[in-house]
């Protein structure tokens, strides 16, 4: 039984550019579905599902929050896991943490601007998990609103084969319906929401009938079954048959279906829910996960499999009302209880799981069970944080962790009273162990805590909440950016290190080549792999150096790779070729190989030429036209490159390459060339050499 319900639950997470409407949306599957009896405004600062005051008063969501709803499809009620994630590019972590494991995503595009920035980077997540996505066009009532342009965008700019399973109905100019392709009828909505079937309009009749095979022929292409059909026995081509067709290409990620409504005018919502019912998986329809055995380091799969042995992930951690350690996880495999005991695979450690809940927002319902597909929370876990594996003690299972964005920008703090400076070290800690993209760090020759995060938003956002919910005052410094250093020669160095007389002696000799790590090792890492990028290469024979001293050498070189020689960034690459050494019978030891390589850096930085690194940002401004040229203007003069111009609707959408260290107080200039009618957004493109004036400016 518990198995066959697997196949009623959807784990869906709704995503996409900021101001796209996802909290909108939301709100209004939980009013048509049952779960709430009101619905929430973003803009009144009263929706369910932003609930932080940071979040009320600037109108945005910042921290992903879950939910769950029942909707009724073909006679059986289906539970959807909603996940509600933020669009601002400084909380990509959350749709990071969130897309790892959800099954499906419902993907929202605005119905003039289309596919934007962030769109692209929620959708580049989205395929590193592997997460089948159905589109959702929102805003169809606004001026300029294009379907197919959209459709033709998320072809173009995603390299997806978006099918539009819809047509508008406008009347008068006024969105009021849509045509499903699939029955060939025509739904209206009422201001309320109410949904009304109707026949087509005779002026959409050829459009439609033009659609329709279109959209056949494009789903023909990617199954035979339906080619077959579609051209030898059309009468075989019936809603049923689309729609398993359909179903069988959105789980294997081949096509990504597109629907369409205006969510703050309750219109589309009923279909956009059909459709997760229809096409995103059940838990059972996601391919086994992996991981690999504490004990063994074998790599394992675990099936969704409710009646198996327990493993789970936490994907996330926040402080309830209590200040208590609230950790949200999603089952894999087994059924996991209250008073069960359960391991932490990292450190080794069983703890007892104490009371199960079903989170709405930041509203909870106690459960006495959670089993594998489900999404839940606990508290009281002491020793679990982001990204580990809640496993069965007898069959232990390390699944695979979260990818955490590295920081690009920083900022210097301090408490305005001494007394509450261990007060403030403590709520950090808290901050860090919530939102693992935001990390701390003490500058040893200034005595500053620093905070790194993913924007200066980011940094608002928690400057806001140190000051507005904890009543810790502070002084803050102004945004730093997050250099790194980089070298650029290659050269052969010889260290040794000779510490003797007066006590235990140290001895360590090696010679290395040092330089830029490998082109092709380099390719092998993910862009927002956080380990240093080291490549040690081992080419010691004969034993001059034996084997237990090779792994301190590496950690010299890993360690001194954290502060570069210029400015004390870290050092984005190396590459270490090991190719000889000498040591002493008594003196040498772990510690002499590991200060040696240190030495070794140290003395060698010279010839290898270093320079410092800049994050760049992609950075992609919509304006109306007949503010392109100050838009454009404006970017020039903070060293931009410009990549793109295109004209979206009546708007133009500029894409430049920005150095991070240009756009500090950008939205302000913004505003004031276009009327206030300009918005951007930016994300991380990449690092690039810094101009001589940039290094002499940061070094001082």
């Amino acid at each position: 039984m518990k198995v066959r319900k697997l196949q009623f639950i959807r784990n869906i997470g709704i995503a996409a550019h900021i101001d796209a409407g996802k909290t909108t949306l939301t709100e209004r599957i939980l009013f048509f579905t049952g779960k709430s009896h009101r619905i929430g405004e973003t803009h009144l600062g009263n929706s369910q599902m932003d609930t932080m005051k940071q979040e009320i008063e600037k109108g945005i969501t910042i921290s992903s929050a879950a939910t769950q709803a029942s909707w009724e499809y073909l006679g059986k009620p289906i539970t959807m896991n909603i996940i509600d994630t933020p669009g601002h590019v400084d909380f990509t972590i959350e749709v990071e943490r969130c897309l790892r494991v959800l099954d499906g995503a419902v993907a929202l595009f605005d119905a003039v601007d289309g596919v934007e920035s962030q769109t692209e980077t929620v959708w580049q997540q989205a395929q590193r998990y592997e997460v089948p996505a159905i589109g959702f066009v929102n805003k169809m009532d606004k001026p300029g609103a294009d379907f197919s342009n959209v459709v033709r965008h998320i072809r173009e700019r995603l390299g997806a084969n978006a099918v539009g399973l819809q047509l508008p109905i406008f009347t008068d100019n006024e969105f009021v319906g849509v045509v499903d392709l699939l029955t060939n009828e025509a739904l209206y909505w009422s201001e309320e929401g109410v949904v009304e079937v109707r026949e087509i309009p005779a002026n959409l009749l050829d459009t439609v009938a033009e659609a329709r095979n279109e959209m056949m022929e494009m789903l023909a292409e990617f199954d035979d079954q339906l080619l077959a059909a579609y051209f030898d026995h059309p009468e075989q081509v019936t809603q049923q048959l689309l729609s398993t067709v359909i179903r069988r290409l959105v789980l294997s990620r081949k096509i990504v279906p597109v629907l369409m409504g205006a969510a703050y005018k309750n219109k589309g919502i009923q279909p956009l829910l059909d459709a997760v019912a229809a096409y995103l998986p059940s838990p059972a329809d996601r391919k086994e996960v992996t991981g690999t055995n504490p004990d063994t380091d074998a790599t394992e799969t675990r099936k969704a499999d409710p009646e198996g042995p327990v493993s789970a992930l936490v994907f996330k951690i926040a402080l309830d009302e209590q200040n208590r350690k609230l950790c949200f996880f999603r089952v894999y495999s087994g059924t996991l209880k209250a008073g069960d005991t359960i391991l932490n695979t990292r450190t080794g450690k069983t703890e007892r799981i104490g009371r199960l809940y079903q989170m709405h927002a930041n509203k909870r319902t106690e459960i006495s069970e959670v089993m594998a597909g489900e999404i839940a929370a606990t508290v009281g876990l002491k020793t679990f944080r982001t990204g580990d594996t809640l496993s069965d003690v007898t069959h232990p299972v390390e699944l695979e962790n979260l990818f955490i964005p590295k920081p690009v920008i920083s900022m210097a703090i301090e408490p305005k009273r001494n007394d509450q400076l261990a007060k403030l070290g403590e709520l950090l800690g808290r901050l860090r162990m919530e939102d693992p993209s935001f990390t701390v760090k003490v500058d040893h020759e200034t005595g500053q805590t620093i905070l790194l995060g993913m924007g200066e938003l980011h940094l608002e956002v928690m400057r806001s909440r140190i000051e507005n919910d904890f009543g810790i005052e502070i002084t803050t410094g102004a945004p730093q950016v997050a250099y790194q250093e980089a070298f650029t020669e290659t050269v052969r160095h010889r260290e040794r290190l000779k510490k003797q007389g007066g006590g235990p002696g140290l001895f360590a000799e090696i010679e290395v080549i040092l330089g830029p790590a490998d082109a092709e090792f380099l390719e092998n890492i993910p862009e927002d792999d956080t380990t240093e990028k080291l490549q040690f290469v081992n080419q010691i024979v004969g034993g001059s150096i034996p084997k237990e001293f090779i792994p301190s050498v590496e950690a010299g070189f890993r360690k001194m790779m954290q502060q570069g020689p210029i400015a004390g960034y870290p050092v984005s690459n190396l590459k270490v070729v090991l190719v000889d050494g000498s040591t002493h019978s008594n003196d040498s030891k772990p510690l002499a190989f590991e200060l040696c390589a240190m030495d070794a850096l140290r003395a060698a930085t010279g010839q290898l030429k270093p320079e410092l690194l800049e994050p760049v940002m992609r950075v992609e401004v919509s304006t109306p036209e007949e503010y392109v040229g100050a838009v454009i203007g404006g970017l020039n003069r903070r060293r931009a490159v410009i990549q793109l111009q295109e004209k979206v609707a009546s708007r133009v959408q500029v894409v430049a390459t920005v150095p991070l260290a240009e756009m500090f107080g950008y939205v302000n200039q913004l505003r004031g060339v276009s009327a206030g009618m300009a918005s951007y957004s930016m994300k991380m493109e990449g690092y690039a050499p810094a101009p001589a004036s940039v290094k002499a400016a940061v070094t001082g």
